[in-house]
This record gives structure tokens, C-alpha cells and sequence, in this order.
């Protein structure tokens, strides 16, 4: 079986990349002066007129643009053992050993970037991570996305394209959002996780099954 868990919400209690950037903005409080320039790609986003990946990209330019990867790296080797450590639902958790356990293919999925994500892929001993690239020129962080945000249809389609890598796996999947339902409803079997009231009406609107998780 291929086992596919979203990450922000489903295995986390909390969405990661506003933990990250506000733990970065702590130990480079300058950075804070910054932030006003991601106010066009938010006004644009509350407008209609920008996407979940423009607004996400613009506010990691601003707080993590220019950096090298080695200081970037260094914050990330302590956010991850952090947020492993305090941050993961207990019963994602044994979720994720069941699957380990019964030797399923294990994938993490996240619109979150991969400046941290593929560090939370191997801690967990993912064996896939498919999660929203960031861009760099050479050794420093630009914050343009080298991907689409791997969000709602963009899930749909890493799906499709692990099912043609994986072809003879039967899909179980887990997600939290309403935008994560598209994806679960191509599962063999989808899992809503820890929903909003507009997201479990919607799961139960196309059969998926609904679980909290603690």
C-alpha cells in the first residue's frame, strides 16, 4: 500500500512555515523591517487576485531572502527536532508506525517548502516527500517558488503521478483541509483528519471517512 499523509494540520498540530519564519524572525530580528514588503502579495491574495503560493513566497522572501543555506540550514536543524519533539498529533504518530509496521510506501505531501519539509520527510523516515520548491541563486535564498504550491489541484496531480510510479500500490490518503478533499476522493481510501466544519461537510459529501486525531 502507498500511505500518503499531508503534513500541516494532519500530522502537526499546527501549520508549520508560520512556526518556522516566526522562530527565524527571533534570531534575526531585523528582519521584522522586512515584512511590510510582502503587504502587496496579501492584499493581493485577501483581494481574489494572488495565490496561497504567491503570498507564501513573498513572506519568505522577506523574512529569509538573501540568507546563505548554511544559516538557513542551522535554524532548521533546531526547528525540526522541536516541532517532532512537542509539535506532532500522538495519534498521527501511530498512524504513521502502523503503515511503517505493515511495510507500506510512505509519502509526505505538503504545500509547505522544502527548506524544511524534505529535513521533517527524513526525520520522520519518509519514504517520498513531494512538498513546494524554493529557489536559490547559488548559496542564497531567493524565495521564488521552483514548483507549483503543492496545494489543492497540484495534489491531485502528485497523486496521479505516484499511482503511474507505483502502479500495482492500492492509495491511502490523509489530509485536513477542505482543499485536501480533491486528492482524497482519488484515494482508494481517503482520510479527512482533524477537519473544519466546512471541510468534514464537504468530506461527507464525497464519502470520504472522518477521523480526529490527538
Amino acid at each position: 500500500m502507498l500511505a500518503l499523509f499531508d503534513l500541516d494540520g494532519t500530522l502537526t498540530r499546527h501549520d508549520t512555515l508560520p512556526a518556522y519564519l516566526r522562530g527565524f524572525l527571533r534570531a534575526h530580528p531585523k528582519r521584522w523591517r522586512r515584512l511590510p514588503r510582502a503587504l502587496p502579495a496579501l492584499l493581493r491574495f485577501l483581494l481574489g487576485r494572488a495565490d496561497h503560493g504567491e503570498l507564501k513566497s513573498a513572506l519568505i522572501t522577506a523574512v529569509m531572502g538573501g540568507f546563505t543555506r548554511s544559516e538557513i540550514d542551522e535554524w532548521t536543524a533546531r526547528f525540526v527536532p522541536q516541532l517532532i519533539g512537542y509539535g506532532l498529533f500522538g495519534d498521527a504518530l501511530t498512524a504513521l508506525e502502523g503503515h511503517r509496521g505493515a511495510g507500506d510506501y510512505l509519502v509526505l505531501l505538503s504545500a509547505s517548502p522544502d527548506i524544511y519539509v524534505a529535513q521533517i520527510g527524513r526525520a520522520l523516515g519518509f519514504d517520498q516527500t513531494l512538498c513546494t520548491g524554493i529557489a536559490w541563486d547559488a548559496e542564497r535564498l531567493t524565495g521564488a517558488l521552483t514548483t507549483a504550491n503543492r496545494r489543492g489541484a497540484e495534489k491531485v496531480r502528485c497523486l496521479e503521478a505516484l499511482r503511474l510510479q507505483q502502479p500495482k500500490l492500492p492509495v491511502v490518503a490523509y489530509g485536513n483541509a477542505a482543499s485536501d478533499v480533491a486528492h482524497l476522493k482519488l484515494a482508494d481510501l481517503g482520510v479527512l483528519v482533524n477537519g473544519s466544519l466546512s471541510a468534514r461537510h464537504k468530506a461527507a459529501h464525497a464519502g470520504i471517512a472522518r477521523l480526529k486525531w490527538r
